[in-house]
């Protein structure tokens, strides 16, 4: 009998070594300039890509500051449920995302959508009020890319016909720019003459 850990784990080896690392190395500089910036870094998705959006900023807001003393501007559109339905119940699903978008995206901000098919509505709808907003926005996505792909202006692709692979590899993503934001050194402490022998330590 095969094994069903050696099937799966040789299907994702594949799907690894397939990628496009340029485009992830493109990512993680978005994620880092926005970081560096100031700027809000705002992911959005449905089912298994929304916990990948929770867990991406679960990660970096925590973890980023932690590592560098330098805040992380991280937010989901996933946090608020009573919003999220209310947009739903008072306008559409497809809505969800945009509408929020519209209430607290700034230009420059970064928009992170994921999608495993790229065809998912509100996704999309999210990504064009971004793309009008002068968000830059980067969407992950899987099997043909859909929608996410030609509409996002930066992409990484999983070119693979399976929603589990999608998502192992975009959870990947979020590792990489965690693990790459918090190998920034902290600034050294500088030492200030402040008149005579007194001096102070400021970070």
């Amino acid at each position: 009998m095969s094994s069903p850990s050696a099937g799966y784990l040789g299907k994702l080896i594949c799907c690894l070594e397939r990628l496009n690392r340029e485009e992830f190395d493109r990512g993680i500089e978005l994620v880092r300039t926005a970081w560096q910036e100031q700027r809000q870094v705002i992911t959005f998705g449905n089912g298994g890509s929304a916990m990948t959006a929770l867990h991406f900023i679960n990660d970096w807001n925590k973890m980023v500051p932690l590592s560098t003393g330098k805040p992380f501007r991280g937010r989901s559109l996933l946090d608020n449920l009573g919003l999220v339905t209310s947009y739903a119940n008072d306008m559409s699903y497809a809505d969800v995302f945009s509408e929020q978008l519209k209430n607290v995206a700034m230009p420059k901000d970064l928009v992170i959508a994921i999608s495993g098919s790229g065809n998912s509505e509100n996704v999309i709808r999210g990504v064009k009020v971004a793309n009008e907003l002068g968000c830059e926005t980067l969407g992950l996505c899987g099997y043909s890319g859909g929608r996410l792909k030609s509409i996002a202006k930066h992409v990484i692709w999983t070119n693979v016909d399976d929603m589990q692979l999608c998502e192992d590899t975009h959870a990947i993503f979020g590792h990489m720019v965690m693990q790459t934001l918090c190998a920034e050194k902290r600034p050294k402490a500088t030492i200030d003459d402040v008149g005579g022998d007194e001096r102070r330590v400021r970070p």
